[in-house]
């Protein structure tokens, strides 16, 4: 990982509708994704993880819109371009080439009536058309060979694969043209443990080798601080924390990380109890006052009802950020 920015995000906001029944998913989102960095996003089910790469993508479906901020993808000679700015065609030839997404259920994301081979192959036509078919198929044996899988399972159907194999062949297809960014959406969430372990050994493998830019999204935080070097941690909208993942796991500052933090058991250590995290996240068209954690935080004060804190290194120098009224 390099302190040179890939992939930065200022400001962004999202709506889902408009008008009085509008209501705002995302709310001045500010994150830099790092050259060669696996960024986590952590947070409950409806905190906008995915959303947010949706946003960035620009793949986010009716009624949700963008109504604000910029997203800028920094090429390795220098040069910046604003995805929010890319017309259709511009987008389509970035979108897998520069940036690729693996999505949430990607397991069953494949076309049950077409081969493995069908699908990898469709990349490669549509973005490679000076590509013959047997580079094409050479290249696809090779993306399954990166993933682990046997070249002779082009020819298999989707429903005769098992689940790690189709969610590693989603994965091979999201690295077909060697993008520089991956953005991975709940990748390994129907999968066993024993699954999900065996698909992040090998993200961590292809990386290394590979050395794209990661952003895993995860409900799961424990799978972030082992796989992780930053996490981003997310609530109504919002990032209320982000930090090594190390620091994290260690120190949480943010109430909703220490929640979530001692929402599973350590493996080990000495025992500690489960407290979990009371109540439910917020619904969207009735956002709490302030700081929208307050009504299920057992250390909210004062203001926390009624200002929202804003995201900020709790003391100079420090490469972390945290929003919350609490002394840290």
């Amino acid at each position: 990982m390099t302190a040179e920015p890939i992939l930065t995000i200022s400001g962004l906001n999202v709506d889902y509708g408009t008008g009085a029944s509008g209501v705002r998913a995302l709310r001045d989102i500010d994150l830099t994704l790092h050259r060669g960095e696996v960024l986590g996003l952590a947070g409950e089910s409806g905190s906008g993880k995915s959303t947010l790469a949706y946003a960035v993508t620009r793949l986010l479906s009716p009624p949700g819109v963008i109504t604000g901020g910029d997203v800028h993808y920094h090429r390795p000679g220098g040069e910046s371009i604003d995805i929010l700015s890319l017309t259709p065609d511009e987008l389509r030839a970035f979108r897998w080439q520069e940036l690729s997404i693996v999505f949430q259920g990607a397991m069953n994301s494949l076309n049950p009536v077409h081969t493995v081979h069908s699908q990898l192959t469709d990349v490669l036509t549509a973005h490679r058309p000076g590509m013959r078919a047997a580079e094409r198929t050479a290249r696809a044996e090779e993306l399954l060979n990166l993933v682990g899988i046997s070249a002779d399972r082009l020819a298999a159907y989707p429903h005769q694969l098992s689940g790690g194999m189709r969610q590693r062949v989603m994965i091979a297809m999201a690295l077909a043209l060697e993008p520089e960014i991956v953005i991975m959406d709940e990748p390994t969430t129907a999968l066993d443990v024993v699954m999900q372990r065996q698909i992040l050994r090998k993200l961590v493998e292809l990386r290394e080798r590979l050395s794209f830019s990661v952003v895993f999204i995860t409900h799961d935080i424990s799978l972030l601080i082992e796989f992780s070097d930053r996490i981003a941690i997310m609530y109504g909208g919002r990032i209320v924390e982000q930090a090594g993942a190390t620091e994290i796991y260690r120190d949480p500052r943010h109430p909703y990380s220490e929640g979530l933090l001692h929402s599973f058991p350590a493996l080990h250590g000495p025992r500690r109890e489960l407290t979990g995290i009371p109540g439910s996240p917020p619904h969207l068209s009735a956002m709490p006052t302030g700081c929208a954690f307050h009504p299920r935080c057992g250390k909210a004060f004062e203001p926390c009802p009624e200002r929202v804190p804003v995201l900020a290194a709790p003391e100079a120098g420090q490469d972390r950020e945290v929003a919350c009224w609490l002394p840290h």
